[in-house]
């Protein structure tokens, strides 16, 4: 009988890591799978683009056609500005949204906002760009950096709410029944307690609703328009590192062509350095947090 016993659980063991070798090759395999184009995107984006990065590049406005040279750092300027605008509507609207779904939304009003969320999220970025162009652009009379950070801090706010409202649906809620058992009350429990808990989590949602817009030409064709010169000024039309790339793209030059090139190589590596800066200080600042 002994024997008989432990035969069946040599046989149940070996199959149990069988099993788990076998998913976990699945799963790396999967891995790979996705990290495959992503590579490959990078990889030609390098080979492209690599050529064309120097010092005149970032620190240079375009030149004009039929003359070598010239740059994107007013486009890259423009981005940044563009950026900050939809940060600065997108970030407090979204996590806003997100506190209320979680800690006062289990009714019929936050299931109709998580509903909006949801269909926002799929709308079209050029609707999107039609409809900031509505609001701001006709009522200006005028392009504007501003209408551009409208349009992307619109398309930033429903990913946004949701994450934050998921990360926030995460917390124990023995963690808000203690806080609230020390007498602190309950919007000092949401702010000081529930968001500091999930911060990890809603900060990658905010990172993933930054490099959605990031990289968006439609709305900004409808709204920040462009410009071949320096500027600053959220009321006058605006240069962004899309727009300039999607300009040279269809042009008929190949310096151009290899601009843009450039252009879509530093707008990559711009994207993955502000989330990396961003992850990193957060991290940072929770460790500090919790020692």
């Amino acid at each position: 009988m002994r024997n008989k016993a432990g035969a069946r659980s040599e046989q149940i063991s070996w199959s149990r890591r069988f099993g788990d070798h076998l998913f976990t090759a699945l799963a790396v395999a999967a891995l790979l799978l996705v990290l495959l184009p992503l590579a490959a995107i990078f990889a030609d984006l390098l080979e492209r683009g690599i050529g064309s990065i120097n010092w005149a590049f970032l620190t240079r406005t375009p030149a004009p056609v039929g003359v070598p040279g010239g740059g994107m750092a007013n486009a890259i300027l423009g981005s940044g500005v563009i950026l900050g605008i939809a940060t600065a509507i997108g970030v407090p609207l979204g996590i806003g949204s997100g506190v209320f779904l979680s800690e006062y939304g289990r009714n019929r009003f936050g299931d109709v906002i998580r509903f909006t969320a949801d269909v926002l999220n799929g709308v079209p970025s050029i609707v999107i760009g039609i409809v900031a162009y509505s609001l701001v652009v006709l009522r200006q009379r005028h392009f504007s950096a501003l209408a551009g950070g409208v349009a992307l801090g619109i398309m930033m706010i429903p990913t946004i709410t949701r994450a934050t409202e998921e990360m926030l649906l995460l917390v124990p809620v023995s963690v808000r029944e203690a806080a609230l058992g020390l007498g602190i009350s309950r919007w000092r429990t949401t702010v000081s307690v529930t968001l500091r808990t999930s911060a990890a989590g809603i900060i990658t949602g905010i990172m993933l609703a930054f490099a959605r817009v990031a990289g968006e030409t439609a709305p900004l064709l409808f709204t920040a328009f462009g410009s071949q010169f320096w500027s600053t000024n959220i009321n006058q039309p605006i240069a962004a590192l899309p727009l300039q790339i999607f300009v040279y793209a269809i042009s008929p030059y190949d310096e151009w062509h290899r601009q843009a090139w450039a252009g879509a190589l530093v707008l990559i590596a711009l994207i993955v350095g502000t989330i990396a800066v961003v992850r990193l200080i957060a991290s940072r600042g929770m460790m500090k947090g919790t020692t």
